[in-house]
C-alpha cells in the first residue's frame, strides 16, 4: 500500500522511459500548454474579478490542457468569519464544501462536503499542507465520497489536494484527479497547481476587500443621501407635497399682517410648527413666542394663567404675576386646542382680542397689550357653535384666516423625507447609527398614520432606540408598527390595570367618549343626580360624562348649573 504523503520539492517525475529528444519536445509542448493556461486565466481576471467566472474557467483549462481532471475548489463554510479577521490573526476551519468544479455533476458537488480532518480533503484543511495520493485504491483514508470509485476510469487513479490560503489561514482546498500514463512530470503539475492555489487565495481576498469597501461606500452614500433628503425646508417644515406647500403659501401671505390665524387639522399634523413658522415669517420674529395648550390647564386656573393676577387675588398669591398674554406682548401667542377653552373664559378672551386690553385676576387696572393670536384645534368649531359648546362671536373672531393643515395620509410622498429627518435627529440625540432600507421606507409609506406626524416621529424614535441592526428592512419594522388603534389599545391597557372608572350603580367599566351636547335629556341628568344623592361627580360618572360635560348639559337644558352637594 502506498500511503498518502506530503509533497517536497524533490518529487521525481513519474515518466516512463522515453528518448531524450522526444522528452524534450514533450516538455516544450507542456510549457506551451501551461503558458496558454496562465494567459487565459489572466485574461479572464482582467475582464472580471468575479471568482465564479474565473475559477470555473481555471478548472476547465486544467482539465483540457493539462489532464488534471474533475477539478474542484472547496472553501471553508465559515469563510466570511475568517476573511473578517484582522491582519495576523487566524481562525480554524470547521468544515468545507465544493463551491466551484469542472467535470462533476450537481449531485457529486453536493456530496463534496468534508469536516476538518475527515478524509484526504479534511486533512489538508487541518494541516494546511499538500497531500498526494498516487493510487486511491491503496489509500484507506480516501473516502471516494464525491465521485464513487465505479464512476472513475479503471486502473490507477491519482489524487492531488493543494491547500488554499489567505494570510495565515487555510480557507480551502484545490483538488483534482491526475492521469498518470502520460509524458508529463508530477513536479510540473504540482508547480502549476501551487501557482493556481495562490492565485485563488488572492482572488478571494481581493473579492472580499472590494465587497467590504463597496458596502462601506454604499452605507456612506445612503447616509449622505438621507442627510440631503432630511435638510429642512422653510421654517423647518419638511415636505414638498402640494397640499403642504399650499398651506405654507397661505401662511406666508398673511405673515406680515396682524390678522388672527386659525390652524385647522387633525391631531399630530404639526400645528405648533406652523404657528412658530408664522411667527418667524412675521415682523415679530425677534419678540416672544408663547405657546399655550388649553387642554392642559385646569379650568380653575385658566384666568390666572392667561391674564395673570394681582397680589392677594387668592390664597397663596403673595405677589403679582404677569399672565401669558402679557408675556407675549409685541409677540405671538399660540393657543393650541382652543376648543377646550371653558365658556366663561371664551367671553374674557373675546374682550381681550377686541379691545387689546386685559385685567389681571384681582385687579382693576386695564393693561394694553399688542399680541398676534394664532389658534389651533382639531375639532369642528362650526359644529361646536351649533351645539352651543363654543361662542359664535369668538368663533368668527378667530376664524379670520383659517389654514387647513393636511393629514399625513394626504401627503404620503413626504413620509420618506419625514422619516429620514426624524431618523437623523434621533440618531444624533441618542448616539446611534440606525438606517432604513428602501423596502422599510416603502412600508412606512403604506401605513395609514392615524396619529399623523407625531405618530411617525414616535415610531422612528422607537426604532432608533430598540433596533438591533444597522439597516432595518421592511420585515424588521413590522414589530414596531401598531396592530390596534390607539383607542383600542388604551382601553385594553386601562381595563388590564383596573384604571377605568366604574359605574357606582352597575360596577361595570364606564368609557367616556366624546358625545354631542344633546346626548342626554334633562330628565336623565336629573335622575342620575337624584340616584347619586346630588353628587355631581358620581352622576356624571354614571352617565359616562366628565363633570364639565355634565355641568354644561345641565346649564344648557335647565338654564342653571347643577346644584352643588357634598361629595362625602
Amino acid at each position: 500500500m502506498a500511503p498518502a504523503r506530503m509533497h517536497s520539492p524533490a518529487v521525481t517525475p513519474d515518466l516512463p522511459g522515453q528518448p531524450a529528444a522526444e522528452a524534450a519536445a514533450s516538455a516544450g509542448n507542456w510549457r506551451a500548454q501551461e503558458m496558454l493556461l496562465m494567459r487565459e486565466v489572466m485574461k479572464h481576471i482582467g475582464k472580471s474579478l468575479a471568482p465564479d467566472l474565473v475559477l470555473r474557467e481555471m478548472l476547465h483549462l486544467c482539465s483540457e490542457l493539462l489532464g488534471l481532471n474533475r477539478g474542484r475548489i472547496l472553501l471553508a463554510d465559515n469563510l466570511e468569519a475568517i476573511m473578517e479577521l484582522p491582519p495576523g490573526s487566524s481562525l480554524q476551519v470547521t468544515s468545507a464544501s465544493i463551491r466551484y468544479a469542472y467535470g462533476l455533476t450537481q449531485p457529486e458537488c453536493e456530496r463534496g462536503r468534508f469536516r476538518r480532518g475527515e478524509g484526504i480533503t479534511g486533512r489538508v484543511l487541518a494541516t494546511g499542507q499538500l497531500i498526494i495520493v498516487h493510487d486511491i485504491d491503496h489509500e484507506p483514508t480516501f473516502l471516494c465520497r464525491t465521485v464513487p470509485r465505479d464512476d472513475l476510469p479503471p486502473g490507477p487513479v491519482s489524487f492531488i489536494a493543494m491547500p488554499v490560503r489567505v494570510g495565515l489561514s487555510t480557507v480551502g482546498v484545490l483538488a483534482c484527479h491526475r492521469i498518470r500514463h502520460r509524458f508529463r512530470s508530477l513536479a510540473d503539475d504540482l508547480s502549476i497547481l501551487g501557482i493556481l492555489a495562490t492565485l485563488i487565495g488572492q482572488l478571494l481576498e481581493l473579492r472580499f476587500t472590494v465587497e467590504q469597501r463597496t458596502r462601506s461606500l454604499e452605507a456612506q452614500n445612503m447616509a449622505l443621501t438621507q442627510a440631503l433628503e432630511a435638510s429642512p425646508a422653510r421654517y423647518g417644515i419638511v415636505g414638498t407635497a402640494p397640499a403642504l406647500l399650499r398651506s405654507i403659501a397661505e401662511l406666508e401671505q398673511v405673515a406680515a399682517t396682524k390678522a388672527t390665524v386659525l390652524l385647522l387639522g387633525e391631531s399630530g399634523t404639526g400645528k405648533e410648527m406652523f404657528a412658530r413658522a408664522l411667527h418667524l415669517a412675521s415682523s415679530r420674529r425677534d419678540q416672544p413666542f408663547i405657546k399655550v395648550n388649553c387642554a392642559a390647564i385646569p379650568e380653575t386656573l385658566f384666568e390666572s394663567e392667561l391674564f395673570g393676577y394681582e397680589k392677594g387675588a387668592f390664597t397663596g398669591a403673595i405677589g403679582a404675576r404677569a399672565g401669558l398674554f402679557e408675556q407675549a406682548d409685541r409677540g405671538t401667542i399660540f393657543l393650541d386646542e382652543i376648543g377646550e377653552l371653558p365658556l366663561s373664559m371664551q367671553t374674557k378672551l373675546l374682550r381681550t382680542l377686541q379691545e387689546g386690553t386685559l385685567v389681571r385676576l384681582g385687579g382693576k387696572r386695564e393693561l394694553r397689550i399688542d399680541v398676534r393670536l394664532v389658534a389651533a384645534t382639531n375639532r369642528d368649531l362650526a359644529h361646536e357653535v351649533a351645539l352651543g359648546a363654543f361662542r359664535e362671536d369668538l368663533y368668527y373672531r378667530l376664524n379670520v384666516i383659517p389654514i387647513q393643515l393636511p393629514a399625513l395620509r394626504e401627503r404620503s410622498t413626504d413620509i420618506h423625507a419625514l422619516a429620514i429627518h426624524f431618523l437623523n435627529r434621533f440618531n444624533q440625540e441618542n448616539q446611534r447609527n440606525v438606517n432604513l432600507s428602501s423596502s422599510a421606507l416603502h412600508r412606512l409609506q403604506a401605513h395609514s398614520w392615524p396619529g399623523n406626524i407625531r405618530e411617525l416621529a414616535n415610531l422612528i424614535e422607537r426604532m432608533v432606540l430598540l433596533g438591533d441592526k444597522a439597516v432595518l428592512e421592511a420585515v424588521d419594522i413590522e414589530r414596531f408598527l401598531p396592530r390596534a388603534s390607539p383607542a383600542e389599545a388604551l382601553r385594553a391597557r386601562a381595563i388590564e390595570n383596573d384604571r377605568l372608572p366604574r359605574s357606582p350603580a352597575t360596577g361595570s367599566y364606564t368609557v367616556r367618549p366624546y358625545l354631542p351636547a344633546g346626548s342626554h335629556a334633562l330628565s336623565d341628568l336629573q335622575e342620575a343626580l337624584r340616584q347619586q344623592a346630588g353628587n355631581r361627580s358620581r352622576a356624571a360618572q354614571a352617565l359616562g360624562l366628565t363633570l364639565r360635560q355634565f355641568n354644561y348639559r345641565m346649564l344648557k337644558l335647565d338654564g342653571k348649573p347643577a346644584p352643588t352637594q357634598s361629595h362625602s
